[in-house]
């Protein structure tokens, strides 16, 4: 069981658990805000971007060469980016904080 936390562009931090699937999934399952994963989880829509805290990126890795291609059309893309669609819940994630980019 991972315990994620989002920070929302409105400064609401919601703490979720998950145990499988995607980041992304389990923010759409709960409404957090600015996470809409509109392509589904399919790394082509940037609509579940997320800012990854520096010190939390050995937990979840850096962006994919296609991921990195698709925050490249954000203006709001920086080097702690990533599709929270391409980033899987597991243990190693467990206490990652991530700020939704809009």
């Amino acid at each position: 069981m991972a315990k994620i936390t989002f920070i929302t562009s409105d400064h609401q931090t919601i703490e979720l658990e998950g145990d499988s699937g995607s980041v992304m999934e389990l923010a759409v399952e709960h409404n957090v805000n600015g996470i809409d994963g509109d392509c589904g989880g399919v790394c082509s829509c940037a609509t579940c971007h997320v800012h990854v805290r520096p010190e939390d990126i050995e937990k979840t890795g850096a962006a994919s060469e296609i991921e990195t291609d698709m925050l490249e059309l954000d203006d709001n893309a920086d080097a702690y980016s990533r599709l929270s669609c391409q980033i899987a819940i597991s243990d190693a994630i467990d206490g990652v904080i991530l700020t939704v980019a809009k």
